[in-house]
């Protein structure tokens, strides 16, 4: 029996990737993407974002940011589709946290136990690129400037508008929306039969600066920042500036550049966005709480200008799905603040999980899109919640003495104890274990460590052998980390 063609609404990371795993399985396969081609046309400037970062934000309602972290569970999707190793030659290497302490100082706070454990931060323009380019060559059908404006899901018609403004109906197969927290097709589905959408606000926004490549900035500034030939930071690293309610991150592009993102309370505290009317006042604060940032930042007056702040939110639905009819994947369903590096990688593993249940049972599209939701929502909702915490950790604890005595014991224990204990940091970047699994043990082992601390700021004040006892009695062994 043939396969049902699938009609996919947005042709951004995840859609591309989705059309490429899906037309690999022999499925017929069109893409509806509102921007012009990318590879003709280029892309939009840096605007709004809600997914995807102990790295800097990635997707919003409006927006694309210039790099993302890229760890194991999109690199096992990209490894799947064949294209990890070109992907890997366009990204940089990131071992851990640089943290900047408001005196000039600063500290590598490793990812992992060693190289082998590391993120990437790669170019979302050249990804979506080569995203497409690898679809297309499998048979992908793509189509640009076509913006979805209705649907009919029962009679299976689409409405788009092209760039030209003319709208026109057109028959689909199976209709999958991945164009992003703004998700068109989200629209057209909850006006058929209401999602049970919440959007949950930050509060919090953000603005993107650069630091440019090192030899553009002036041999003094050079000097002073200990810069690394062609960047001005160490590159193998994501910089931060805690500064306790909010913090500045940079992370390394391949051409020597640094993307610099603030994220500030956006009205009400001191200080937030609302107190910052203009560059003038922007780089008044930032002299004073990132003295050493700002004259890595030359063009800081125009960046603050002409970059907008973007907001961050997280959305949450009850249902993913009408029948066997329309999906949602990726930021469509479940977007995230980006304080965790995961929002393309969750959005990755969301392809691979749907293009595997699709290939099983072609011709069962309800059955196939109830089980991806069932699968799928515990761990997207996890990952929600440990962003979230993410950046309290990020913004606060890293620079927090009992916050670093507990990750020193944990280091201690997991270098012990290691079928027993894992940073949930690494089991979230470095495995494939459920989100959901990541988030229940990483309290548990948080509780275990509160108590082994008993209040110390020394994890050397704790006896490791009476710990590892403790550990092995309290909780079960880890499961396989990597599948």
């Amino acid at each position: 029996m043939a396969q049902q063609p699938i009609t996919l609404i947005g042709g951004g990371l995840v859609g591309a990737l989705l059309a490429l795993q899906l037309a690999q399985r022999g499925f017929a396969v069109e893409v509806y993407e509102k921007r012009p081609d990318p590879r003709r046309s280029g892309f939009p400037g840096r605007s709004s974002a809600s997914g995807g970062s102990d790295t800097g934000p990635s997707l919003d309602i409006g927006g694309r940011s210039i790099n993302l972290a890229l760890a194991e569970r999109g690199l096992q999707a990209l490894r799947l589709a064949g294209l990890a190793e070109d992907v890997l030659q366009r990204a940089v290497m990131m071992r851990g946290r640089m943290v900047h302490d408001r005196d000039g100082n600063s500290g590598l706070q490793r990812y992992g136990v060693d190289d082998s454990e590391v993120i990437w931060s790669v170019s979302r323009s050249a990804l979506n690129v080569l995203l497409l380019d690898a679809a297309e060559a499998a048979g992908v059908q793509l189509h640009f400037g076509q913006g979805l404006v209705g649907a009919d899901l029962a009679g299976q018609r689409i409405r788009l508008a092209g760039s030209d403004g003319v709208e026109r109906d057109t028959p689909v197969g199976l209709l999958i929306g991945a164009d992003g927290a703004g998700s068109a097709l989200r629209a057209a589905m909850h006006a058929h039969a209401p999602l049970g959408e919440r959007v949950e606000p930050l509060g919090h926004g953000y603005k993107e600066l650069e630091i440019p490549p090192a030899d553009e900035l002036p041999v003094a500034v050079r000097q002073r920042s200990g810069g690394h030939h062609l960047f001005a930071l160490e590159p193998h690293a994501l910089h931060i500036w805690p500064r306790g309610g909010y913090m500045c991150i940079a992370l390394p592009n391949v051409e020597g550049s640094f993307t610099v993102t603030l994220f500030l309370p956006g009205r009400g505290s001191v200080p937030s966005f609302s107190v910052l009317p203009d560059a003038q006042a922007a780089a008044a604060f930032f002299g004073e709480q990132f003295p050493d940032l700002l004259p890595l930042i030359p063009q800081f007056n125009a960046d603050w200008d002409n970059h907008p702040v973007g907001s961050l939110s997280t959305l949450y639905l009850d249902r993913w799905h009408v029948g066997g009819q329309a999906l949602l994947v990726g930021d469509a369903a479940h977007a995230i603040v980006p304080f965790h590096g995961q929002g393309m990688n969750c959005g990755f593993e969301d392809t691979v999980l749907l293009a595997s249940l699709l290939a099983a049972a072609p011709r069962d599209s309800a059955e196939v899109f109830a089980e991806f939701q069932r699968v799928r929502q515990p761990d997207t909702d996890a990952i929600a919640a440990m962003a979230l915490e993410n950046y309290i950790e990020m913004r606060d604890s890293v620079a927090d003495p009992h916050y670093l005595a507990r990750r020193e014991l944990g280091a201690l224990l997991a270098a012990r104890a290691p079928t027993h204990f894992m940073a949930r940091y690494r089991m979230v970047s470095f495995t494939h274990l459920p989100y959901a699994y990541a988030l229940e043990r990483g309290r548990a082992q948080d509780a275990l460590l509160e108590r082994l601390l008993d209040g110390s700021t020394r994890a050397t004040d704790v006896d490791l052998d009476a710990a590892a006892t403790m550990l092995k009695a309290t909780l079960p062994p880890l499961p396989a980390l990597r599948g």
